[in-house]
C-alpha cells in the first residue's frame, strides 16, 4: 500500500468515524421515521388513527401485523399534509411501548401491511441507509459550520442543500461506494476537474443554438493549453483531431460505465481518453450538473450519471439531449416576444444552449431495453445564472429557503432580518416574483416548467425577492394536450419530443412541483420558527395569483382551463412510486409520479375560509 493511499483510506475512515457517532446516527434516524410518518400519511400509505383529538397536536395509532404498532403525535395541516412530532414517535408489541427512532424496522414492520414486495423492501432499505449515511454526514459537519449565508456564493450554496424535501429515501444514489460519496456528492462539496473524451463524428451528434458553433464552444470551454494537449493526444493515436468532438464526462460514469460497456468504441478509436480540463467545478444539487467555480459566469456541464437517485437513473435521454438547444431556442423566443416577460418580470432562462450525444452501439438497437442503457454518454452545456444576474442581484436556489443551519436558524429567517421588511412584506414579494412568469407562461402560452426548489433560482436584490430565473428545459418543459392557438407554430421536431398534458396535467407542475413539493415545507418551517399562521401564508399565495388574474382579465377563459384554484386536485405521489406502483423496476421508459386519491387544494380553502368570514362581517 501506498503511503498516498494510505492516507487517503485513513481521510475517509476519520471521516466515517466522526459522521457515525451514536447521536448524530439517532438524530438523522429519528428525523427520517417521521419524514416517512409524515409523507407516507399525506400519500395514504399508512392511515393511522386518531385516539385523542384534544391533545394539541392530536395523537395517531397505527397498528399492524403480529401485534405491532406505532402512535405518535402529528399536527395536521393544509393540503391533507401532517407534521410528526419525532419525540412523540413510539413502537408498541404487546403491551410494551419504547420511544422509536428506527427507520429500517418501520420498513419491516409496515411493508406487508402496505403491499411491499420483499424485493422492493429491501432495495429500499438499501436507499434509506445511503441517505441516513449521508444525514449522518451533513450534520456532523454542522456541528462547527461558521458560514456566512449572507455571502455564499450560488454554486456554494447548493453544496449546503439536504435532499429531495418530500422523497424520503433523497440520497439513495444506489451505485455510489463510500468513496464515491465523499467524492462526487454535492453536499460534500469537493472540486473537480472533468475528465475529457474524444467521440468520432460518425458516432456522435452535436447540437447548439444558432448562434453558437461547435469550435466556439470548446475554445470558450477549455484554455489553449488544454486544447493543444488534447490534439497532440489524438495525434500520437494518429488520427485527426477535425474528425472528433471533445465530450467532459463524469469521472464515475468513466470509470463504471464507459470503460465496460464502451470498450469496443474504445478498441477501434471510436472514443478516445483526453485527460481532465483545468477548471474547477462543484456538483450542484441535481449532483450530475457541474458549476464552474473557476470562471462562474462559465456555462454549466451536465453529465450522464447511471447511479439510482430518487426515482431514476441520473442519466441523459438521448432524444432530449439532441434537441434540447431547439427547446432553448423556443423557450426563450416566448420570453424575447412577451413584454411582461422579458420588460416587466425581466425573467432569466438559462438555456441548454450545446449538446453532444451518443448512442450505445447495440442497446441503441434495442427497442425496449431498459431506459438507463439509452441515457449514458453525452453532455448538456447550459448557461450560468451568474451571466445574467447584475452586480446589485445575488441569485439563490429557491431549495434554500427550506435549509437550516446548525445553530437552528433558517436561511429565510436571515434573509428577511437582512432585508428590512416584515416577514408578511417579505414573503409578498416572493409570491409576486415567482408566480407571474410562471403564471403567465402557463395561461398564455399553455407552457410550464417543473418550479421545484432546484430547478427555481430566485434572484435577490437587498436580500429582497427581485426576479425569477428558471432552468432545466429538455426534461421538464411540458405543453398543454388541449389545443390552443399559441402552440401551433410549434415545430413538429419539438411536438414529438416534449411531453403533453391535459389542462389539470398542466397545472400540477405549479400545484405539485412548487405548492407541494416546496411551499408546503416553507409554510410550516415559518410556522415552526416564526409562528406565522399556514392560513395567512397560503391566502397571501392566493392574492398573487388574484393580482396576476386582475391584470389579464382578458385571460378568464385560460383561468378557468386551468383552475389553479379548484377545491382538489389529484394527489401525485412520490414515495408511493418506489413503494407500490413502480418499485424498482427496469424498464424502458423512466417512472413518473403515482396518481393516487385526491388533495384539497389549500387555495381554495383560504378562499372559501375569507369569503365565509366577509360574509359574517357584512351581517353583523
Amino acid at each position: 500500500m501506498t503511503n498516498e493511499k494510505g492516507q487517503i483510506i485513513m481521510e475517509h475512515l476519520n471521516s466515517l468515524n466522526h459522521a457515525l457517532q451514536p447521536e448524530y446516527w439517532q438524530s438523522v434516524s429519528r428525523t427520517l421515521l417521521a419524514k416517512m410518518l409524515s409523507e407516507f400519511m399525506y400519500e395514504e400509505i399508512i392511515q393511522p388513527d386518531v385516539i385523542s383529538q384534544n391533545d394539541a397536536p392530536p395523537l395517531y395509532h397505527l397498528s399492524l401485523p403480529e401485534g405491532i404498532a406505532y402512535r405518535f403525535a402529528a399536527k395536521p395541516r393544509l393540503f391533507n399534509s401532517y407534521r410528526v412530532i419525532p419525540e412523540s414517535i413510539q413502537r408498541g408489541q404487546g403491551s410494551d411501548w419504547l420511544p422509536a427512532s428506527n427507520p429500517f424496522q418501520f420498513v419491516l414492520d409496515v411493508h406487508i401491511a402496505v403491499g411491499m414486495t420483499a424485493e422492493t423492501t429491501a432495495h429500499l432499505i438499501k436507499e434509506l441507509s445511503n441517505t441516513l449515511l449521508a444525514d449522518a454526514h451533513i450534520n456532523a459537519a454542522k456541528e462547527n459550520q461558521n458560514i456566512d449565508w449572507l455571502t455564499l456564493d450560488y454554486a456554494h450554496l447548493e453544496g449546503e442543500m439536504e435532499g429531495h424535501p418530500w422523497i424520503t429515501f433523497n440520497k439513495g444514489r444506489i451505485g455510489f461506494g463510500y468513496d464515491d460519496y465523499l467524492n462526487y456528492a454535492p453536499e460534500r462539496k469537493q472540486p473537480v476537474n472533468l475528465t475529457w473524451i474524444a467521440v468520432r463524428h460518425d458516432r456522435a451528434q452535436f447540437n447548439s443554438v444558432a448562434e453558437l458553433d461547435y469550435s466556439t464552444l470548446i475554445q470558450e470551454e477549455l484554455e489553449a493549453e488544454t486544447l493543444a494537449e488534447f490534439e497532440a493526444t489524438l495525434n500520437d493515436q494518429n488520427v485527426n483531431s477535425s474528425d472528433y468532438y471533445f465530450l467532459p464526462v463524469h469521472e464515475w460514469q468513466w470509470q463504471n460505465i464507459i470503460i465496460p460497456l464502451f470498450a469496443g468504441e474504445l478498441a477501434t478509436g471510436a472514443i478516445i481518453y483526453l485527460g481532465c480540463s483545468r477548471d474547477r467545478y462543484l456538483p450542484q444539487q441535481s449532483i450530475r450538473t457541474f458549476a464552474n467555480i473557476s470562471h462562474p459566469k462559465k456555462r454549466h456541464v451536465k453529465l450522464p450519471l447511471s447511479i439510482l437517485n430518487t426515482l431514476v437513473y441520473r442519466g441523459l435521454p438521448g432524444d432530449r439531449t439532441v434537441i434540447a438547444p431547439q427547446v432553448t431556442e423556443w423557450v426563450k423566443s416566448i420570453c424575447d416576444r412577451d413584454p411582461f416577460l422579458s420588460e416587466e418580470c425581466r425573467l432569466i432562462l438559462p438555456g441548454e444552449v450545446a449538446s453532444i450525444n451518443y448512442d450505445h452501439p447495440y442497446y441503441a438497437q434495442l427497442p425496449s431495453a431498459p431506459y438507463q442503457y439509452k441515457e449514458m454518454l453525452g453532455c448538456l452545456w447550459r448557461e450560468s445564472v451568474l451571466a445574467y444576474v447584475e452586480p446589485d442581484e445575488r441569485a439563490i436556489t429557491l431549495a434554500s429557503l427550506l435549509h437550516v443551519d446548525g445553530s437552528g436558524q433558517p436561511f429565510v429567517s436571515r434573509l428577511v432580518a437582512e432585508s428590512g421588511l416584515s416577514l408578511e412584506a417579505w414573503l409578498d414579494r416572493l409570491f409576486n416574483t415567482i408566480l407571474p412568469p410562471l403564471l403567465h407562461c402557463l395561461y398564455r402560452y399553455g407552457v410550464v416548467f417543473s418550479p421545484h426548489g432546484e430547478n427555481t433560482i430566485l434572484v435577490l436584490k437587498n436580500s429582497i425577492p427581485h426576479r425569477l430565473a428558471m432552468k432545466d428545459f429538455v426534461d421538464d418543459v411540458n405543453i398543454s394536450r388541449h389545443p390552443l392557438p399559441e402552440l401551433e407554430s410549434l415545430p413538429p421536431n419539438l411536438k414529438a419530443v416534449l411531453l403533453t398534458e391535459p389542462p389539470e396535467g398542466l397545472c400540477q407542475f405549479i400545484f405539485a412541483g412548487l405548492f407541494i413539493c416546496h411551499h408546503r415545507y416553507l409554510s410550516d418551517l415559518l410556522e415552526l420558527h416564526h409562528n406565522y399562521p399556514e392560513r395567512q401564508f397560503w391566502t397571501q399565495v392566493r392574492q398573487s395569483i388574484l393580482n396576476y388574474q386582475q391584470r389579464f382579465p382578458e385571460l378568464q377563459e385560460r383561468f378557468e382551463l386551468f383552475n389553479l384554484l379548484a377545491p382538489e386536485f389529484t394527489k401525485l405521489c412520490l414515495n408511493r412510486n418506489r413503494l407500490l406502483t413502480y418499485g424498482y423496476a427496469d424498464d424502458g421508459d423512466r417512472p413518473h409520479a403515482a396518481a393516487f386519491g385526491k388533495v384539497s387544494n389549500a387555495l381554495y380553502e383560504v378562499g372559501e375560509q375569507n369569503r365565509h368570514s366577509s360574509l359574517v362581517i357584512g351581517h353583523l
